[in-house]
């Protein structure tokens, strides 16, 4: 049977041909929907995460605020102890007696405000020192070299002897070279 110059062999061979081609293309066309699905379903997943991830941020910040709150009231709560304990310290152990209590000050600097943690006057063998102190909750290294860039600016300008003490629940022993070199005392809290 001949068409138009196409025998029957031909005819099954391209008949073949095009059934091998259009199960191609529908193998391809069921692998892209497949593809799609897992393609949405993928996009779905993102969406959740992204969601989770927005909800971390929220609570991380959150947390953030709460630890700062807590560690502000930790940090009054060291100086309320440092302005119990260091009086009698610093009278015991370096003969200093102070006019008043320890407090808060705040100086002001060539336009700067400059705040001191634990501030005093007092006598010590009869002569007028000032005491400038730090309470931090563990005293390293970086906490001492930070407390001597901060109070640098502020010492030309006390009368009298300078005592510089620092004041924390903890002081690593990577702090005591540093405080050493700068004149400064480490107090912990437990010391009496």
């Amino acid at each position: 049977m001949e068409r138009s110059g196409v025998t029957a062999e031909m005819y099954q061979t391209i008949t073949a041909i095009v059934e091998d081609k259009l199960r191609d293309i529908r193998v391809t066309r069921e692998s892209f929907d497949r593809l799609t699905e897992a393609q949405a379903r993928s996009e779905e997943r993102l969406g959740r995460v992204e969601q989770a991830l927005e909800k971390l941020v929220h609570i991380q910040s959150h947390l953030a605020k709460e630890v700062g709150a807590l560690s502000t009231t930790i940090g009054f709560g060291l100086e309320d102890v440092a302005k119990v304990v260091l009086p009698g310290y610093l009278e015991r152990h370096f003969n200093i007696s102070l006019k008043k209590e320890l407090e808060r000050r705040f100086f002001s600097l060539d336009g700067r405000e400059l705040e001191v943690n634990l501030y005093g006057e007092g006598k010590r063998n009869g002569k007028k020192v000032t005491i400038i102190g730090e309470a931090k909750s563990r005293i390293y290294d970086r906490e001492v070299r930070r407390f001597v860039r901060q109070i640098s600016p502020l010492l030309p300008h006390i009368s009298g002897d300078v005592i510089k003490v620092m004041f924390g629940f903890l002081i690593h022993p990577s702090a005591e070279k540093p405080a050493q070199e700068a004149e400064i005392i480490l107090i912990a809290s437990y010391q009496r």
